[in-house]
């Protein structure tokens, strides 16, 4: 178990300071399918995602792994998680000590402490999950990745960042920074 150093403090002054993680799942006529994200506090940019039909550790540590990969967070990063098995385990653990990564868990049973990784499962199944009937797993990934990749981080509005997308206010910020 990880302290819980993110205290609900769901807002950070810069990308790749703190990602918050978890893992929801989606019925299909071949059985569930598994997700694992992680969500940048910053901008709301989901970061890493991996899919599949077993919810064991491997999924989130493909998913950090694809973050790392992708953005190359320094040491330091804070990743929140809930406490379950998977980011309790040892393999998931040093992962965040190999990074020089902090670990950091919400209290069992208390959704609160990961609301922003809530609320991004909330949005998908409300705005594409529940009108779909996925016949199979790879036909579920196809379309959670477009949802996540396409639409959720290049078009969706999220009030928290002033009406804008995650993809659009992180270039904003950043364009902002370079000026001043």
């Amino acid at each position: 178990m990880f302290d819980n150093v993110l205290a609900r403090e769901f807002t950070t002054a810069e990308p790749d300071q703190a990602y918050v993680t978890d893992i929801t799942y989606i019925w299909t006529q071949e059985g569930w399918l598994y997700l694992a994200v992680f969500i940048d506090l910053f901008s709301r940019r989901v970061v890493g995602w991996s899919m599949g039909p077993r919810m064991k550790a491997k999924l989130v540590t493909d998913a950090l792994r694809m973050a790392i990969w992708q953005w190359q967070p320094s040491a330091g990063l804070i990743v929140h998680s809930d406490p379950g098995s998977q980011y309790a385990s040892n393999v998931y653990r040093r992962l965040l000590q190999a990074n020089d990564f902090v670990g950091s868990m919400s209290r069992k049973g208390d959704c609160w402490d990961n609301a922003v990784a809530e609320s991004f499962f909330a949005s998908l199944k409300k705005e594409r999950v529940q009108w779909r009937h996925y016949q199979t797993r790879a036909e579920a990934q196809r379309d959670i990745l477009d949802y996540s990749v396409m639409f959720y981080n290049s078009r969706r509005l999220h009030s928290t960042l002033g009406y804008t997308s995650p993809n659009d206010y992180e270039s904003a910020v950043i364009e902002l920074k370079k000026a001043a």
